[in-house]
């Protein structure tokens, strides 16, 4: 499996089109939440509340503060995607494309 291939949880969401995506960029408006885990197995869980815009500088902000405070502790960071919108806007976005197509 390729470093930049979904994690299993998000490739079974959606298989037959999940499985054959790469990841270089994902856009923050598909981000959910960001869980930190910790040398002692503590997880934090970052959520974004879904009627707040989300911009990459704000994310930015929150980790670069995370991170001054408890880089010697950090263990990993895992961005978690919201799956069904990501589903949702393929499908939308494919509909429309089909219907310019004909």
């Amino acid at each position: 499996m390729s470093n930049k291939k979904l994690p299993k949880e998000v490739i079974d969401h959606w298989p037959e089109v999940f499985d054959d995506v790469d990841i270089k960029v994902v856009p923050v408006e598909y981000l959910d939440s960001i869980h930190v885990k910790f040398e002692n197995n503590d997880i934090w869980v970052i959520e974004f509340d879904k009627n707040q815009e989300i911009t990459s500088e704000i994310i930015n902000q929150q980790l670069d503060e995370l991170f001054s405070e408890y880089e010697d502790e950090i263990v990993s960071v895992d961005f978690r995607l919201d799956t069904r919108k990501v589903k949702f806007d393929v499908q939308k976005r494919t509909k429309q494309f089909m219907k310019k197509r004909r």
